[in-house]
C-alpha cells in the first residue's frame, strides 16, 4: 500500500520497492559506488532531469509500471491506499499542496492560491483560497464544500466510512465558507502542525457525502476528476490503465499526450525498460537489475535520497507473537546490519540500519531509541525464549508440546523479500526457532492478506513524507474496535498515540521532535515493527525523460514531464 509516493500525509505499504520521485541534475556516483560508500557518503536529494519546458517536445507516452491495478480508486479507503493508485491519481486528482527538494510543503497555484494559519487563539484556524478556476470533470467548481465533506469522511466519527487513516482530519472541528466559496476556514480542536499533509489527494465532495459513495462509489472505476489528465482506460486483460491529457485543464497544459501505468512484477521491470518497453522503471534493491541498467544503452540511472525505509513487521496478534517477550527475541535475533549489507549490496548506498520508526537518518531529528533491542544478541534472544517458556529440545524450542515456529509471508516475484526470508530463517534457527517461508501472489493478495493478518513476520517498505509522524501515526496507533488503520503490528498504546499526538500539535519543531523520540523510545519496547535501513531510490529512465525519476522529497508535475530530442 505505502506509500504513498510523494504523499504528504499517510504512508503507503509497498511490497518491494518504494516509488521513487524528485527534481535535482544528476551528480556522479560517490567513490566505491559498486558496492558500499562510506556512511558519510553524500547522495543527491532529488534526481528527475529537470528541464526547462520550452526544451521538452509536445507529445509522447509515458510508460512506467505498477504493483497492480487499482480495484478501489477512493485513497482513502482502508483498501484505496496503494502507491501504484497514488502514482496515478497524481495526474488525475488536486493535490493541495506540494513539497521541494528539501522536503517543504508549499501550496499548488493551481488549486491553492494561498494557505496560512490565521488565528492560534482560542483555537488554531487555517484559511485556504482556492483557485476559482479550478473545477472537477464534472463541470463543478471546487470549492469549500469539497473540503468539508472529505473532512467530515474522514474524521474517524462515523464508522461506517471504511477509512485507511484519520490522520489530522480527527482534529478538525470545523470546515466553514468563508467570504465566498473558493474562501475555506478550517478550525481545529486543537493545534496541528501538520495541517499541509491534509486534502491530498482531494476527492469531490459528492464522493464523502455517504459511506455507499465513499466506500463503493470509487470501486473499479474514477468518478470525476480534477487534474493535468484524465483517464484514458483500464485494460483488465493487459493489466494497464492509460491517462490522457485533459484539454479542459486550467493550468499548464501538460506536454504529455498520455501515460500508461502497466503491471509487471518488479523483477521483470528493468528488462523491460532495457528492452524499450517501459521509460522508467524502480530498481528497489536489486544489484543484478542495477548493474544492467547502467550498461543499457539509452538508459541513465537516477538515484536519490528520501523517506522511504524498510521494516520487518511482527502480528503481534497472533497467537506466539503476542506475547511481547517473543516479538522482543526475534528483534534480537535478527542481525539487520547483515540484512541491510545484503540488501543493498553493490548498489551504492551507504549501509546503515535506522533506529528510528519516524525519522530518517538524514533528517533533523533522528536519535537511537532502540534501547539495545536494535543490537543482534542472540543470547539475550534466547533468555527472553527462556522466560517466555519456549525451552530447547535439541535444535528447536518447544513449549507444551508445540515448536516454536513463525510464518515469514512474503510477495512472490521478489528477490529482495525472498533474501530478506532466507537470511532470518537462518538467523532464528540459531536461537532455536522454525521459520516457515510462505509466499503469496504479489499485488492485491499479497496486500489483502497483510490486511487480514495472515502472517507471523512480513517485509516491506513504507514511504514516508517531511512530515513524520502526520505519515506514520496510522502506523502505530493503538488498535480500536473500528478498525485498526495502518497497523498491521497490531499492538499500540494510550501513550504512545498521546506522544504522537503532542508531536503533531507542537508548533515548534525542537519540541515536536522530543515528542516523537518519546513515542519512537515506546514503540521499540512493543516491538511491533522492527527497522532495517533508510532506502534509496533508484530508478532506471530512459535518458530523454525530463522530470521524472528519483524525486526524494520532491512531489512530481506531471504536467511538466515529457522528453527531450537526443
Amino acid at each position: 500500500m505505502t506509500g504513498r509516493a510523494g504523499r504528504l500525509a499517510v504512508a503507503v505499504l509497498l511490497p518491494f520497492a518504494a516509488a521513487a520521485g524528485g527534481c535535482a541534475p544528476s551528480q556522479p556516483e560517490p567513490p566505491g559506488s559498486h558496492g558500499s560508500p562510506a556512511a558519510g557518503a553524500i547522495l543527491p536529494a532529488s534526481d528527475i532531469n529537470p528541464v526547462p519546458r520550452e526544451r521538452i517536445r509536445d507529445g509522447g507516452t509515458l510508460r512506467r509500471a505498477i504493483d497492480a491495478l487499482p480495484g478501489q480508486w477512493n485513497y482513502h479507503h482502508v483498501r484505496g491506499g496503494t502507491a501504484s493508485l497514488d502514482l496515478i491519481l497524481r495526474g488525475l486528482l488536486p493535490y493541495p499542496f506540494r513539497t521541494d527538494e528539501r522536503g517543504a510543503p508549499y501550496p499548488d497555484r493551481d488549486y491553492v492560491i494561498s494557505a496560512a494559519v490565521t488565528a492560534t487563539r482560542p483555537r488554531q484556524v487555517v484559511t485556504y483560497m482556492l483557485n476559482p478556476k479550478a473545477r472537477w470533470s464534472t463541470g463543478l467548481p471546487i470549492t469549500y464544500r469539497d473540503y468539508a465533506a472529505q473532512a467530515a469522511a474522514l474524521s474517524g466519527r462515523d464508522p461506517r466510512f471504511k477509512i485507511g487513516s484519520a490522520g489530522g482530519y480527527g482534529l478538525i472541528a470545523k470546515v466553514a465558507r468563508g467570504v465566498d466559496d473558493f474562501h475555506v476556514v478550517i478550525t481545529f480542536a486543537r493545534p496541528y502542525a501538520g495541517w499541509a499533509a491534509l486534502f491530498s489527494p482531494l476527492y469531490p465532495a459528492a464522493t464523502n457525502a455517504g459511506p455507499r459513495t465513499f466506500n463503493d462509489g470509487w470501486a473499479d472505476r474514477v468518478i470525476a476528476t480534477g487534474g493535468p489528465f484524465r483517464l484514458g482506460g483500464i485494460d483488465l486483460t493487459a493489466k494497464s490503465v492509460t491517462i490522457v491529457r485533459d484539454d479542459r485543464w486550467w493550468g499548464r497544459r501538460a506536454k504529455l499526450d498520455a501515460m500508461v501505468f502497466r503491471v509487471l512484477d518488479h523483477a521483470a521491470a528493468p528488462g523491460a525498460l532495457a528492452g524499450g518497453e517501459l521509460d522508467l522503471a524502480d530498481i528497489g534493491a536489486d544489484p543484478v537489475a542495477y548493474r544492467r541498467l547502467r550498461a543499457a544503452p539509452g538508459v541513465v540511472v537516477r538515484k536519490a535520497a528520501g523517506p522511504d525505509w524498510r521494516p520487518f513487521t511482527f502480528n503481534a496478534a497472533g497467537p506466539v507473537l503476542s506475547d511481547v517477550r517473543v516479538r522482543r527475541a526475534l528483534a534480537l535475533g535478527i542481525d539487520r546490519r547483515t540484512i541491510a549489507a545484503a540488501d543493498l549490496h553493490d548498489l551504492g548506498w551507504p549501509v546503515r540500519t535506522l533506529d528510528n520508526h519516524f525519522f530518517m537518518n538524514t533528517q533533523a531529528g533522528y536519535a537511537d531509541n532502540s534501547g539495545g533491542l536494535g543490537r543482534y544478541d542472540p543470547v539475550r534472544a534466547g533468555r527472553l525464549l527462556d522466560t517466555a517458556g519456549w525451552r530447547r529440545h535439541g535444535p528447536l524450542r518447544r513449549r507444551a508440546g508445540r515448536i516454536l515456529t513463525v510464518r515469514f509471508v512474503i510477495p512472490a516475484a521478489t528477490p529482495v523479500s525472498r533474501r530478506e526470508a532466507v537470511l532470518t530463517q537462518a538467523m532464528l534457527g540459531k536461537i532455536g526457532v522454525r521459520v516457515d517461508i510462505q509466499t503469496m501472489p504479489a499485488g492485491g493478495t499479497f496486500f489483502h492478506g497483510v490486511h487480514a493478518g495472515n502472517f507471523d513476520i512480513t517485509p516491506f517498505s513504507w514511504l514516508g513524507s517531511t512530515l513524520p509522524v502526520a505519515s506514520a501515526r496510522s502506523i502505530f496507533v493503538k488498535p480500536r474496535p473500528g478498525g485498526i488503520q495502518q497497523n498491521y503490528s497490531r499492538v499500540g498504546s494510550d501513550r504512545i498515540d498521546h506522544a504522537m499526538d503532542a508531536a503533531l500539535g507542537e508548533p515548534d519543531p525542537v519540541r515536536a521532535r522530543r515528542h516523537v523520540n518519546a513515542a519512537d523510545r515506546l514503540i521499540w519496547q512493543i516491538m511491533g515493527v522492527l527497522p532495517l535501513y533508510q532506502r534509496p531510490q533508484l530508478v532506471g529512465v530512459t535518458d530523454t525523460l525530463a522530470g521524472e525519476g528519483a524525486r526524494g522529497f520532491r512531489t512530481p508535475a506531471y504536467e511538466d514531464m515529457g522528453f527531450t530530442a537526443r
